[in-house]
């Protein structure tokens, strides 16, 4: 085959430097908004991290001071506890949840539209201020909850402002977050092919053989990617405790969560660089997290291109 003549070759090369130039005015927004809003800013943190900076002095390096004082810090124990508690109890129950409404709405009910729809709201709301505020008013002691178990003649307590309750509250309100997991999981269930289940009816699979031999095999990797998105989610929960607990995380520290008490430790006490430390800790504390479960993943999660 004849080469291309030179002038072909210039124009050829004229042309991919014009697409090279719009791609870089196309991205060039991003890397200006990465570089100033996510990249300057971690690494701003990382050096105040090691200082003692309270906003009214200038930062002194003081080494790992720092992440020294947290080992001896009782409530940031105690909002470590509170979060773990959170997310082992949270992230399981909002997945169950949002499987069990993307299996049913799966089987083509009518109306799928609507009730996808009212059913992904909450994760629209679930972090604002006015959801917050809505759960103190029906789990308060004169809440919508009291009233209705009053007309069953029991006398509930303060879901808020009892310890023992006041954290499961919480978990209630990411429960019914599940509308963004549910979605994903409805359009994982839509690509599983219909013949499965049809071979599986024909061989005698009743239906929780096949939920279990075929839609959780077949379904895995999309339960692999909602659980890494809802635990780093949850670890960095931070509204609904504020709102609930009036930023004190009360009471007796019971929804003092992680970012709570970071919040608390860099605006309230204006200790930003103990507070640098602990937003570094936390970030560990995600990746670790997330490590372990891609690890993991190895021997559970099914990948129907693998051998």
């Amino acid at each position: 085959m004849a080469a291309a003549p030179p002038q072909q070759k210039r124009k050829l090369s004229l042309a991919a430097r014009h697409q090279e130039r719009a791609a870089w005015s196309f991205l060039a927004p991003w890397f200006v908004g990465m570089l100033a809003i996510t990249a300057f800013p971690m690494v701003a943190s990382l050096y105040l991290s090691f200082t003692d900076y309270n906003l009214l002095k200038p930062p002194e390096f003081i080494g790992l001071e720092n992440y020294a004082d947290m080992l001896n810090d009782p409530r940031l124990a105690k909002s470590l506890g509170v979060t773990f508690t959170y997310v082992f109890l949270g992230v399981p129950l909002l997945m169950a949840a949002a499987l069990g409404l993307a299996i049913m709405l799966n089987r083509g009910i009518r109306g799928l539209a609507i009730y996808r729809s009212v059913y992904y709201l909450p994760s629209l709301l679930g972090g604002s201020v006015a959801v917050g505020i809505l759960w103190r008013q029906l789990f308060g002691t004169e809440g919508l909850v009291n009233q209705f178990l009053a007309l069953f003649g029991i006398d509930g307590p303060g879901w808020i402002s009892d310890p023992d309750t006041a954290l499961g509250t919480l978990v209630a309100l990411h429960v019914w977050t599940f509308g963004s997991a549910m979605v994903i999981f409805l359009a994982g269930l839509r690509q599983i092919p219909e013949m499965y289940y049809e071979a599986a009816s024909i061989d005698g699979a009743g239906r929780w053989r096949q939920f279990r031999s075929i839609t959780l095999p077949l379904l895995s990797p999309i339960i692999f990617f909602n659980l890494i998105l809802q635990i780093i989610g949850s670890f960095q929960t931070f509204t609904q405790a504020f709102i609930v607990s009036g930023g004190s995380g009360g009471p007796a520290d019971s929804t003092l969560f992680y970012t709570l008490y970071l919040y608390q430790e860099g605006f309230g006490k204006r200790d930003m660089g103990y507070a640098s430390a602990m937003a570094w800790f936390l970030l560990l504390i995600i990746a670790v997290f997330t490590a372990v479960n891609f690890i993991a993943s190895k021997h559970w999660v099914f990948y129907s291109d693998r051998d």
